[in-house]
């Protein structure tokens, strides 16, 4: 995932797997996206409003409505309903429809939903990738509906997955 520039809340998603040579084949066209209201930051601090940059782990998901197929764990809850409004005053109603966790300052293994935070509460957490709500993200990766269902039915534990994610001069490097 690349965003347009270090303090953009643009980005575009970029999807690939290994091949049986250990080379890399792109699996769908790029999708649009959105992140942190601040853009990126290598030092992502609570309330920062910006995306941590890295290679996090995606091991878990969940969501406010049933699982549409993933095969990595998912934990349907009531506690992903969200009612509130984002930053340009959008609805935030059905942001947390699906979630697929990042892995930054989270134990893997457990729901997304799950508040321990291993680096400590002031590094933030919470991170998901979620659907899109019209604005910028508190610090999360937001995708249209249509993708998010996609990501979630193809994203396989078996493959180990992970996401690069951060401006495009920190995803060069």
């Amino acid at each position: 995932m690349s965003g347009d520039a270090p303090d953009s809340s643009y980005a575009t998603v970029h999807l690939f797997e290994r091949d049986a040579r250990g080379g890399w084949r792109r699996v769908f066209e790029p999708w649009p996206a959105r992140n942190g209201q601040r853009g990126w930051t290598e030092h992502h601090t609570a309330s920062d409003r910006s995306t941590p940059v890295g290679v996090f782990g995606l091991s878990d998901a969940g969501g406010l409505l049933p699982d549409p197929g993933s095969k990595l764990p998912y934990d349907q809850s009531p506690v992903y309903d969200e009612d509130g409004v984002g930053f340009l005053g959008q609805s935030l109603r059905g942001a947390f429809d699906h979630v697929v966790a990042i892995n930054y300052n989270r134990q893997p293994g457990s729901p997304p939903r799950d508040l321990v935070r291993p680096l400590g509460a002031e590094r933030g957490g919470g991170i998901f990738i979620h659907m899109d709500h019209g604005g910028p993200t508190q610090a999360c990766v937001a995708l249209p509906r249509k993708e998010m269902t996609e990501l979630l039915k193809w994203l396989d534990p078996g493959m180990k997955p992970v996401i690069a994610m951060g401006d495009v001069e920190s995803v060069a490097r």
